[in-house]
């Protein structure tokens, strides 16, 4: 079957420049952009059933810039003053250099990593290794993290600040489209919350990561296209590959 028509879990590119505008130039396909999810914030009810005590922290650990904008919204909620000695911790550069958005950036309270877990635990160090940790999380968050602080036995509490839930895209004529583009495991949920006597019949599923093609196939339905992989880093790259096997 010829792909005329594909649906990325997406928001829409902020500009005309998104790297999928060359694929529907060369391939004639048209590409619709809708997002299965959605992140919400926690409202503080919902913290304080956590039973959190924010300031019995010394450090906080960000490993995205969500996780920031919702850690200090719910200071603020709280009337909760964070201490100019607080220490930060975040996964990456980016997302440490985001921190300016709330906070003075002094570099003898922020650290990051390199982007993964080893470097993350790496810029602790033993320095900062009796600090008492607070992991600012999603609902839907990875283990790695905390079994990493357990492992390496760094004191450390579990906060979750937001969390993921499933957009309306009922109005969606989903049939219509050639090929579906998931990135998370949460979206094949969101597709069958929305589409509950969806059938893949003859649809194309694309997907980013083991865990969502994982999801798919516990929906019983079959990833055909897969990413990342040594051919494909990326999604778009995996599409372009199999659009030109399709010309």
């Amino acid at each position: 079957m010829k792909i005329k028509k594909i649906l990325i879990s997406q928001p829409q590119p902020a500009t005309e420049k998104s790297p999928y505008a060359d694929l529907i130039e060369k391939y004639k396909v048209k590409i619709d952009f809708r997002p299965f999810i959605k992140v919400e914030g926690v409202d503080i009810k919902e913290f304080r059933k956590q039973r959190i005590d924010i300031l019995a922290h010394t450090a906080i650990v960000f490993t995205a810039r969500t996780a920031i904008d919702h850690f200090f919204r719910i200071c603020e909620e709280s009337r909760t003053t964070i201490p100019e000695t607080m220490k930060y911790f975040c996964m990456t550069e980016a997302i440490a250099l985001y921190l300016q958005k709330y906070i003075v950036y002094r570099k003898r309270k922020i650290f990051f990593g390199n982007g993964t877990i080893d470097g993350l635990v790496d810029s602790i160090g033993i320095k900062h290794k009796g600090e008492k940790f607070l992991i600012a999380l999603s609902d839907v968050h990875k283990n790695d993290i905390p079994k990493a602080f357990t492992k390496t036995k760094l004191e450390h509490t579990e906060a979750i600040f937001y969390k993921t839930v499933f957009s309306d895209v009922k109005d969606l004529s989903i049939k219509d489209y050639d090929m579906l583009v998931f990135y998370s495991p949460a979206e094949i949920k969101s597709l069958k919350e929305n589409f509950p006597k969806f059938e893949q019949n003859g649809t194309v599923i694309a997907t980013f990561g083991p865990a969502t093609a994982k999801a798919v196939s516990t929906a019983k339905m079959k990833a055909e296209i897969q990413a990342p992989t040594p051919e494909a880093p990326s999604i778009k790259m995996a599409l372009e590959n199999y659009l030109k096997k399709q010309s």
